[in-house]
């Protein structure tokens, strides 16, 4: 299965989903529909819910109980697990065996899940304009916005190469990209987020102006290394990474002694009342 791999939210519950290009079906985590009907935070109380709701629908012979997929898909703790998967036309009928206010809402929301992958596919624009529309809405300025889309021109075209070189997977993917921006920042992707403050947000989505400048200078100079040598494969691709990183760093280090002012931040576009705004001290990580 040559999956897309993704976390949607409604209203204020994550659920995981898998794209299956296959079928041209996304593929959601039920206990994670569930846990939305019921309207329960606690994952493993949802989880029992479910477990009791299958066995009675499977008693009942109900074929979407038998549809269901078992695919790993990634836990709070940030391990992966097994957990039973469905597409939304399995996914209503459930939907029709939980007692819940929140049903036809979910319903509308899975239906719209889905036709909005569907128009992405037939025209990718549509993408870009959701996207714009919510930074839009987001209170971005226009100049956010407008770096934010080339530097997702530029992360576009360097993760195209890897994929036609040898590079497989999106753990490989993650490897990568944590080398170039561990390098050009001193911090890894993780720790980046942990200085914004973030969650399950996307960090680009929350850099700013010259974060994201200084991240499409790692990701730019790194597909042009790699370009220039035909790096293939792993060990190949890191040392163009950070050779990539190296030459973004420079930069950065030279702005930081003009300005006086570190470069990552901890500023980010969370609701005021959910963060404290903190600058990172862009202290070197070990």
């Amino acid at each position: 299965m040559n999956e897309e791999k993704a976390l949607a939210v409604f209203e204020n519950y994550k659920i995981r989903r898998i794209y299956d290009e296959k079928t041209e079906t996304w593929l959601f985590s039920v206990v994670d529909i569930i846990a939305a009907l019921i309207q329960q935070p606690d994952y493993q109380t949802a989880r029992k819910y479910w477990n009791k709701l299958k066995e009675r629908l499977k008693k009942e012979g109900s074929q979407s109980v038998t549809n269901c997929h078992q695919l790993k898909m990634e836990a709070a703790d940030g391990k992966k697990y097994l957990t039973d998967a469905a597409g939304p036309e399995d996914l209503l009928r459930i939907i029709q065996s939980v007692p819940s206010p929140r049903a036809e809402p979910i319903k509308l929301w899975l239906a719209k899940a889905g036709y909005e992958r569907i128009q992405d596919m037939s025209d990718p624009a549509r993408s870009l304009d959701r996207a714009r529309d919510y930074w839009q809405q987001s209170g971005r300025s226009e100049k956010w916005i407008q770096q934010r889309m080339m530097g997702q021109e530029t992360r576009n075209k360097l993760t195209d190469y890897w994929k036609d070189h040898e590079i497989k997977g999106e753990d490989e993917y993650a490897i990568l990209t944590n080398i170039i921006h561990k390098e050009w920042s001193g911090v890894s992707v993780k720790k980046h987020k942990q200085i914004k403050e973030l969650e399950t947000q996307n960090l680009r989505d929350h850099m700013s102006e010259a974060e994201l400048i200084f991240t499409a200078l790692a990701e730019l100079s790194t597909r042009q290394i790699a370009e220039s040598v035909e790096a293939t494969g792993m060990d190949e691709n890191a040392q163009a990474g950070r050779k990539g990183g190296r030459i973004a760093k420079k930069a950065r280090l030279e702005l930081e002694r003009k300005t006086g002012r570190g470069v990552v931040t901890g500023e980010n576009f969370l609701p005021p009342a959910k963060t404290k705004k903190k600058l990172g001290n862009n202290a070197e990580e070990t």
